[in-house]
């Protein structure tokens, strides 16, 4: 089983130049974080977008939608913005034949102080255990996508108030 990797950019690939004092998407390090984590499984990675997700829209979702309904492989990840990972989780339902994990992070993969490898491999066990859907994994949770919202107060995820 080989588990497609496609990255949007977001701040899990943002890096920091320090001239212009801002962050801006750079090439993801998705495949060294998987090889410093010394996994045991076949993975392809495909950048899509080097976008942050406050800037997507929904040609970007459409160009999202139809490479993972496209792709041969059933257990995609999905790195995303986590402004808007919801909007796009939700472009995505409706795809039921493939498991799906859709995951970011709160600060840039390259920082030190980063949930950026821990959302990784949460969401590298979940698309290998998770039956076929659209899922979202962040601070250590797996989320139905109707079902959860990001508290910018607190920086996290969480379940949405009934």
């Amino acid at each position: 089983m080989t588990i497609k990797i496609f990255t949007t950019g977001g701040t899990f690939d943002k890096i920091y130049f320090d001239a212009k004092s801002e962050f801006h998407i750079g090439d993801t390090t998705i495949g060294a974080l998987l090889e410093e984590a010394n996994v045991d499984f076949d993975y392809e990675i495909e950048t899509l977008l080097k976008k942050d997700s406050i800037e997507m829209d929904e040609t970007d979702r459409e160009l999202i939608r139809k490479a993972v309904a496209d792709v041969q492989h059933r257990r995609i990840l999905l790195t995303h913005g986590t402004d808007t990972m919801v909007e796009t989780a939700l472009a995505l339902l409706g795809i039921t034949d493939k498991t799906v994990i859709l995951f970011g992070a709160m600060q840039p993969a390259r920082m030190r102080y980063s949930d950026a490898m821990y959302n990784l491999g949460v969401a590298s066990a979940a698309v290998q255990l998770l039956p076929a859907g659209i899922y979202i994994a962040m601070n250590g949770k797996i989320f139905d996508p109707r079902e959860v919202t990001k508290n910018r107060a607190l920086n996290r995820f969480e379940l949405t108030d009934s």
